[in-house]
């Protein structure tokens, strides 16, 4: 049977100017906080003198400001940060305009455990940390004086995460402002029942209509869509109802469009148009983005997106930023999609947990295919304060949370609702997963329900059943069952939802070779914090064994990623981007020769250290493995424009060429092959000692907003300015200008220095700094300095906003 799933996308982002700014917008609420660490319940009041408390700006992680400590409750799967209670403040009038309003507040994240207190009373508690929230705060506002908003935030219940969860407010808080009749929060759902690539589509728009005042109202209902079509021309379609409403009423709305030759929304064209929705003569207006795509699945035909084949090569993710922690600034967000887009990921697995919108606005705008996952565990714990002292309580809220607030993004193809929950072999755990999946159906029955499955035991074929409640099975490291599993249940649809990255080639050929398999998640796209040493390798002599086996600190992260923490790309990232893409052909590193820094010791989430280095004084004319990944028939090998092999890539060679050879300083060049005809190549030079230091902007541009973000990599080269990967010489970093220093990173997560530390060492000849503008425009001067270098600066500018 063919599966079909058809959406249109609205991406529910609150951002300003996505809203008439005549009526009802929201307003970003993110400055002017104050914050101290510690528990003071006297906080809550008005009254209470905040005056020396800490001032910033949201969104913000005060553990990854602290300093990594072996003893911290957060221990191995927390890195090591400090955790505890803090608690939040800030104090604001309304506008004269919002006085006779709604007046809420609406939480993008809050990690955990948060109460929120206006002008002294209690608005509520929201205990989960990666669910988006909102209050209506009317009740307890002051109209026409000042109002005091104090946050409560507990994460001191140790152990609560199996990996980096941040603490305090990381994601952006909104004030909202609305008429007594206004579109219900998150009460828009935009669907397309009918996609014809290059005919019409379907666009059906439904939203809910609140009257919140005591009297009948009758309102007329505008809705306006626009767009592009194919050949780059416009079109734009309106619609008007009149909708009756008694006092304190709310009704549904909807209309369907037929749009002809729309654009369609796909990884490699993110097309995406716009949706305008308003009540009456401004009562309310919304305008959201939206997108036109189809999906079908079965295990015949495998995945198709607009009636084409297409198959994931999928990463995992988690929700932090690295060196920023578990902040949310829109443009980190913005940047790991980038990241995973250049490294030839066309989709990414947000586990274990919900995203942030601003990943999910970039997915959307940058084409990336998204499984959007709820939990880590159910009613069974895997730490003793994680979700399951929570599940029976608050499981339909958060599903809720998760559908409501993300059901329109373009990006998202599919709903999951759990990660290897631990109860998976007792009988009660196919109910559950039935009372979840029917709950997400409760509110979007266009996409796909999974979730990932596991066993680390022969009792695999046991959960056919719970499988069976799902409409994609997710395999986590258990692909190899796969065949079997067909000829026992034919018409199941699978993806391995999480993949070591070692096993790159079995699993793509997994993919490639049979349609039921529609695609691989590799653990993991990104290098992250927490779960400390997965995917480490570690030299004779160091703590043994795996991540879970013991604490293996100064390990503080986990190095799994394709990508590390500064965004440079490994080469397991290279291999597998050659193998799933055409856009990349040919890719030459060295691997590290055993014994040269210590005997290697692997992991299972680990490959062998591979380095971009032809640097490795001391070895000589001793043996060193240079490793080649190829698209083409064969490559050849020179050094120092010597041939020394010529070997084939083929797919029997699983396209790749590992050659040992003597070393020998100089230039080495790897060659691609095709009907005997040299096409491409590669080189890996040896550097002299560094001499400079190089700084590379990722944008010039910023945007004067107090949040924008500038990433400056940081590479220490010699004379002729080739980087030494050997380098660690320590730097100095210093600011002047419109903007701050707010993170320093090198991708070794071995180095406990403070992620807010100004000083730090160089890693393979590499470090990173991230700079924040503040909400003046000017020139940023970056200076870097290291004893024995020459000094380097760098200048970017801020410019104004209308942020």
């Amino acid at each position: 049977m063919l599966l079909l799933m058809t959406i249109g996308l609205s991406a529910f982002s609150l951002s300003l100017e996505k809203f008439d700014k005549r009526v009802n917008k929201p307003t970003l609420f993110d400055q002017g906080w104050t914050f101290a660490l510690g528990d003071h319940p006297e906080a809550a009041t008005p009254e209470f003198d905040d005056k020396k408390w800490r001032k910033l700006d949201l969104p913000h992680d005060w553990s990854v400001e602290g300093t990594v400590d072996k003893n911290a409750p957060s221990g191995n799967d927390g890195g090591y940060f400090p955790t505890g209670i803090g608690w939040y403040r800030k104090t604001f009038t309304l506008n004269k305009a919002d006085r006779n309003k709604l007046i809420g507040l609406y939480f993008e994240g809050v990690y955990m455990n948060s109460e929120v207190y206006v002008n002294g009373k209690s608005v509520g508690k929201y205990p989960y940390g990666y669910s988006s929230f909102h209050y209506d705060i009317t009740p307890y506002i002051n109209k026409e004086g000042k109002n005091t908003v104090a946050i409560r935030v507990d994460n001191s219940a140790q152990k609560n995460c199996r990996w980096y969860s941040g603490s305090g407010i990381y994601r952006h808080v909104w004030l909202t402002a609305k008429n007594p009749v206004h579109f219900k929060h998150w009460g828009t759902f935009i669907t397309t029942p009918e996609v014809v690539a290059g005919d019409s589509s379907t666009v059906n728009v439904q939203t809910v209509v609140v009257n919140h005042s005591d009297r009948e109202r009758i309102l007329s209902v505008d809705i306006s869509i626009k767009g592009e079509t194919n050949d780059n021309g416009p079109y734009s379609q309106d619609h008007s109802c009149t909708v009756r409403l008694k006092p304190h009423e709310e009704k549904v709305v909807s209309k369907a469009f037929k749009v002809f030759d729309a654009k369609l929304w796909s990884p490699e064209s993110p097309a995406l148009h716009q949706a305008k929705l308003t009540i009456g003569r401004l009562e309310d207006t919304i305008t959201q983005t939206f997108g036109i795509r189809k999906v079908e699945y079965s295990a015949e035909k495998g995945l198709l997106l607009n009636g084409k084949p297409i198959e994931l090569n999928g990463g995992c993710l988690h929700h932090d930023n690295g060196p920023l922690g578990a902040a949310s600034y829109d443009r980190a967000e913005e940047r790991k999609v980038e990241l995973m887009k250049a490294a030839g990921f066309n989709a990414a697995r947000t586990a274990h947990n919900l995203p942030s919108p601003a990943f999910l606005d970039a997915c959307d705008r940058l084409g990336m295919l998204v499984i959007d996952e709820a939990f880590d565990g159910w009613r069974e714990s895997k730490t003793k304060h994680d979700y399951s002292t929570l599940f029976d309580e608050w499981w339909s809220r958060d599903i809720d949370a998760m559908v409501l607030r993300d059901r329109n993004h373009p990006s998202i193809i599919c709903w999951s609702i759990g990660n290897e929950v631990i109860e998976r072999k007792k009988i009660e755990v196919v109910t559950t997963a039935q009372k979840l999946a029917d709950r997400i159906r409760l509110n979007d029955n266009t996409r796909p329900i999974t979730s990932a499955l596991a066993a680390w035991d022969s009792d695999w074929e046991i959960y056919d059943p719970l499988a069976a409640v799902h409409d994609i099975v997710g395999y986590n490291y258990m692909i190899h069952k796969s065949e079997d599993d067909h000829e026992r249940v034919p018409d199941r649809v699978m993806w391995q939802t999480e993949s070591y990255p070692r096993d790159a080639f079995s699993n793509w050929a997994k993919v490639a070779d049979h349609p039921y398999i529609i695609g691989d998640f590799v653990w993991t796209s990104i290098d992250y914090l927490g779960e400390s040493g997965i995917g480490r390798w570690y030299y004779k002599g160091e703590s043994e064994g795996e991540h879970y086996h013991r604490n293996q600190f100064p390990w503080h992260g986990a190095y799994c990623g394709d990508i590390d923490l500064t965004g440079w790309r490994k080469p397991i990232s290279h291999y597998r981007n050659l193998l799933h893409t055409g856009n990349e052909k040919l890719y030459m590193a060295v691997r590290e020769p055993n014994g040269y820094w210590g005997e290697i010791k692997e992991t299972l989430w680990s490959v062998w250290p591979t380095w971009e280095s032809w640097n490795w004084p001391g070895h000589e004319g001793k043996t060193i493995e240079v490793e080649i990944y190829s698209r083409y028939p064969s490559i050849r090998l020179y050094l120092n424009d010597k041939l020394i092999a010529e070997r084939p890539t083929t797919r029997k060679e699983e396209f790749k060429a590992i050659i040992p050879m003597p070393y020998q300083e100089g230039t080495l060049k790897a060659v691609g092959i095709e009907n005997g005809q040299e096409m491409e190549s590669t080189t890996l030079a040896t550097a002299g000692e560094a001499e400079n230091i190089l700084l590379i902007p990722d944008r010039t541009v910023l945007q004067s907003d107090g949040q924008d973000l500038c990433y400056v990599t940081v590479e220490l080269n010699d004379s002729e300015g080739r980087r030494n990967p050997n380098a660690e010489n320590e730097l100095t970093f210093s600011l002047k200008g419109a903007g701050e220093i707010i993170a320093v990173d090198n991708a070794n997560l071995k180095d406990c220095t403070p992620y807010t530390s100004l000083t730090r060492k160089a890693w393979k000849g590499r470090a990173m700094v991230i700079i924040k503008t503040r909400r003046n425009a000017g020139n940023i001067t970056l200076q870097a300095t290291s004893p024995g270098l020459k000094n380097n600066k760098v200048t970017v500018r801020s410019v104004r906003t209308s942020r």
